[in-house]
């Protein structure tokens, strides 16, 4: 016996797939983004803005 797919379930499993994907990176980038203005914030409080110009230039 062999299994075939339908169109629809590959359409389905590549959505379920795109989602995961989608959402597993949101969350990564999200964190990513929160630690990088964190220290930002944390630089500025202490007026210390020479650091916060390297993170400029790095991301550029």
């Amino acid at each position: 016996m062999e299994k075939k797919l339908t169109l629809l379930q590959t359409v389905a499993t590549a959505g379920v797939f795109s989602a995961i994907s989608f959402w597993y990176g949101f969350m990564f980038g999200r964190e990513s983004s929160r630690k990088e203005l964190s220290q930002l914030i944390e630089d500025l409080r202490n007026g210390n803005p020479s650091s916060s110009c390297s993170v400029s230039s790095s991301q550029s």
